[in-house]
């Protein structure tokens, strides 16, 4: 039996006596109910995109990042692209709304917010995490009071019918889903019509022979960690309620009081490399956004879930260790595609004596989200350092900023005098 408490805890931030015991008690159960051993790696992430802008995506991920494109499902309202990597590393699920008009519960949860409301169909959805035994998985979890979509809503969403769903987090607005697969058995999704498209195959095709003439296809390496951000009275629960419906443990957490936020850290009890199972990254503000005005404090990660609600805020990848043409491959890949007409938020951050260096590239047009690069040299024993996490998270804060006074301007211009 796993023992998701035999890990050692890193990060200096103090939690709740609330959160430190039910940690215990509920990490516990996981691991005597069995569900620990039955629940596994993420298999795959979701993402929808508004329609016309799922192809454009490709090519943008088919350059940044390693996957490749697969194969595209059509249903009645969706069309559904996989990307992949390879069996080692979670697929990539990229969904396109084919109607503009199209309601639904996902698309509701970004029309309350400001920034979010500009791209409807626009945000991540969640992850498909392996099980070795669907049934008793979702059961045990509706014991512990978790509520999944029934197949005929799952049927009406137009997701996979062989995954279980569960409802959309209040504290994430994240859905988690539950995909039984042997090990050794490859991922096939069940979900209307499958085939190759020549106009995705062309972009995806065109942006891969651009990575290679580049220089730069074999340096970027699967998912290392994927961020959420929630508000500050969530944090806690959030990181709880993944814990609960997930097999990963709590790593840490540290406070970054020079921008008024924290990093909260879960990683997978089966897998010791990020590369197989992405650690889970949860930012909040360390106080709510009402309280600024007396305390003069930043508030970059509270701001940028009041203007998009809480979601996933980057994916961020490996850069394998190493130089190339003299320059040390993270910088590389930077100079790289930064010629191709990508913006950073910030120059490269970090360096070989601090362990690590790392850069966010700008909010994505497609899906809102920011691509991370991080390289870790030698044997750098950390997962970050607070310095780095400081100024991702100042400058990620600027960008939103302005992203804020645009839609502001945009209303008051739509405004009748």
């Amino acid at each position: 039996m796993t023992n998701s408490l035999s890990f050692a805890r890193q990060g200096d931030k103090t939690n709740s006596n609330f959160f430190e015991e039910y940690l215990v008690r509920l990490l516990e159960e996981r691991d005597t109910s069995g569900l620990t051993d039955m629940v596994h790696e993420i298999d795959a992430i979701m993402i929808t995109v508004d329609p016309g802008h799922s192809i454009r995506y490709i090519g943008e991920l088919a350059l940044m990042t390693p996957y490749h494109y697969l194969v595209t499902l059509e249903s009645e309202d969706h069309w559904t692209h996989i990307l992949r990597v390879d069996m080692n590393s979670p697929d990539i699920l990229l969904r396109e709304v084919k109607d503009p008009t199209i309601k639904g519960i996902f698309r509701s949860l970004n029309e309350v917010y400001p920034i979010g409301m500009r791209k409807p169909n626009s945000r991540y959805m969640g992850e498909v995490l392996r099980v070795t035994n669907l049934h008793d998985v979702v059961e045990c979890q509706k014991a512990r009071e978790f509520r999944f979509f029934s197949q005929d809503q799952i049927r009406k969403l137009q997701l996979p019918g062989n995954i279980a769903v569960s409802k959309p987090s209040p504290y994430t607005h994240n859905i988690v889903a539950y995909m039984e697969r042997p090990v050794d058995q490859i991922r096939t999704y069940a979900l209307g019509v499958s085939a190759i498209r020549n106009d995705v195959q062309d972009v995806y095709l065109s942006a891969k022979a651009k990575q290679e003439e580049l220089e730069i296809n074999d340096l970027i390496m699967p998912i290392d960690h994927l961020a959420t951000r929630v508000y500050s009275q969530n944090r806690e629960v959030a990181l709880l309620e993944w814990l609960s419906l997930s097999s990963y443990y709590y790593w840490g957490s540290y406070d970054i009081q020079n921008q008024n936020s924290s990093t909260n850290v879960t990683k997978s009890t089966h897998y010791s490399s990020e590369m197989f199972s992405p650690a889970k990254v949860f930012t909040a503000n360390n106080t709510p956004y009402f309280v600024n005005h007396l305390e003069k404090l930043p508030s970059p990660t509270e701001t940028f879930v009041r203007n998009y609600g809480p979601r996933l805020h980057h994916i961020a990848l490996a850069v394998c260790d190493g130089d190339r043409h003299g320059m040390e491959n993270i910088d590389f890949v930077v100079k790289q595609i930064a010629s191709q007409g990508r913006d950073f938020l910030l120059d490269v951050i970090g360096s070989k004596d601090d362990g690590l260096k790392q850069i966010f590239s700008s909010a994505s047009e497609h899906s809102s989200l920011i691509v991370e690069y991080v390289q870790r040299f030698g044997d750098f024993n950390g997962f970050f350092t607070k310095h780095n996490v400081a100024e991702l998270t100042r400058a990620a804060g600027v960008e939103e900023e302005l992203l804020e006074m645009q839609a502001e301007s945009q209303v008051t211009e739509n405004t009748p005098a």
